[in-house]
């Protein structure tokens, strides 16, 4: 069972009494604002990032960076980023419950001379980190004590050696985007190999790959679970960041629960965010996707049908996934997404507590959950700090009378303004309202 919440709050999910019509503009993307943001720190010079995601993680990952000495310069919607000479050691960075912080930073901390160490929210500690650990001293860094979750200390150095390791990323693909960030800064570059189960989230390990060609990073990757990185400069360059696609789920979803219809200008096509699955995964439900001049346009119907998805590509969709089939009209199984058990908190064993107590039968699988819809009822849902089960309950609050969500400040997570949007996305929907989606 997860760890439970400890906030008191309770934030009363508004109910839909219409059919959600409306335009929602969504930030961007926290996995690519942090992937830049590794990057810059990492480059030749300074690069200038445009529409970065102002959120907690976003701002970790900021604050992080500048204990390790990188200078950074913020201006309304542009960041600018400049390299240190070295990187500092001595202070102690605070990971928060960030995956893309505590696993994207120990490699660059390993180019600092001397000892750094990490910490984070205490529901951090049950996150692992070995597999990363393990790496890093494989390829010349140390741990001291051995330590395989937060918090820990390392000592890196400005020549580490890098070369050849094998992990086992099964866990999470953060561990390979991790690695493979700053192996072009290791001395002899990277040869990064998975020798394990079959690695989630896929698009994510081709968003780092795709980032890393952009700057002039020699990454081969014509052989399955195997990336080498060749050894030289990460170019400068500037980046305008594309709006969070996961993040746009709820949104798009409410669309699909109320028989209404929500449009999100901005969509990028191509991307490698895995949240445009949601195009051809809200279809499956039975929802109608338009995408036209780069705006995706999502239309309800009069029916929900239950689904079978491999979600592994996608995993944290799952929250918002298991909310719509609660409420379609037959079983729903979601599939491949055993990892998120170790996401912010255990993602499969809060949504089968959270879904039974509104009075939907759910049930763990190996890697999965199984759905059978039922009449819910409203309740207090839980969150346990994890801003994707915030977001869950918010949407079914939609449709289910009389629901609560604890906690919905978790959502800052990657989305500070999510309660704010929630609520004027219903405001459109008034019939007095302003014009929405169409």
């Amino acid at each position: 069972m997860p760890t439970t919440a400890t906030s008191p709050t309770v934030w009363p999910a508004p109910e839909a009494d219409h059919p959600v019509r409306a335009t929602v503009r969504i930030p961007g993307s926290k996995s690519e604002t942090n992937r830049a943001l590794v990057l810059a720190a990492l480059a030749s010079g300074s690069s200038v990032i445009t529409g970065g995601l102002e959120a907690r993680d976003t701002a970790l990952m900021r604050q992080a960076l500048r204990g390790l000495g990188v200078g950074i310069e913020e201006s309304g919607h542009e960041w600018r980023i400049t390299p240190p000479s070295r990187f500092l050691a001595g202070g102690t960075l605070d990971c928060g419950l960030a995956g893309t912080v505590m696993r994207f930073l120990p490699p660059v901390a390993a180019l600092a001379d001397g000892a750094v160490a990490f910490d984070g929210d205490e529901q951090a500690y049950a996150r692992p980190m070995g597999v990363i650990l393990d790496a890093l001293v494989s390829l010349g860094a140390r741990v001291e004590d051995g330590r395989d979750r937060l918090p820990f200390v390392l000592h890196g150095d400005p020549h580490l050696r890098g070369g050849v390791v094998t992990i086992d990323a099964s866990a999470s693909s953060q561990f390979v985007s991790g690695l493979l960030l700053a192996g072009a800064r290791y001395a002899e570059g990277l040869d990064l190999r998975h020798d394990g189960k079959a690695i989630p989230s896929i698009p994510h390990i081709e968003m780092t790959v795709a980032m890393l060609r952009e700057r002039g990073v020699a990454v081969d990757d014509s052989e399955p679970d195997r990336w080498v990185v060749a050894p030289g400069p990460i170019a400068a360059r500037d980046v305008i960041v594309e709006p969070d696609l996961s993040n746009a789920a709820p949104f798009l979803a409410a669309a699909a629960v109320t028989g209404g219809s929500v449009s999100v200008p901005g969509w990028p096509s191509p991307t490698h965010q895995p949240g445009d699955q949601l195009r051809e995964i809200l279809q499956r439900f039975g929802a109608r996707v338009d995408l036209t001049d780069g705006t995706l346009t999502v239309r309800g119907t009069d029916h929900l049908h239950g689904v079978d998805l491999d979600l592994r590509e996608a995993s944290e969709l799952t929250p918002v996934v298991a909310a719509i089939a609660a409420l379609a009209d037959s079983t729903t199984h979601l599939r491949g997404v055993a990892h998120i058990r170790g996401h912010e908190t255990d993602r499969l064993a809060a949504l089968e507590a959270e879904l039974n107590r509104v009075g939907a039968h759910a049930s763990q699988t190996e890697d999965g959950l199984t759905i059978h819809p039922r009449l819910l009822g409203g309740a207090v849902w839980r969150t346990y700090a994890d801003h994707r089960m915030a977001q869950a309950g918010a949407l079914l609050g939609l449709v289910v009378p009389q629901m609560g969500v604890q906690d919905i400040g978790c959502t800052a997570k990657t989305m500070p303004e999510f309660a704010e949007l929630w609520t004027d996305m219903l405001s459109q929907s008034r019939p007095d309202g302003p014009a929405g989606g169409s």
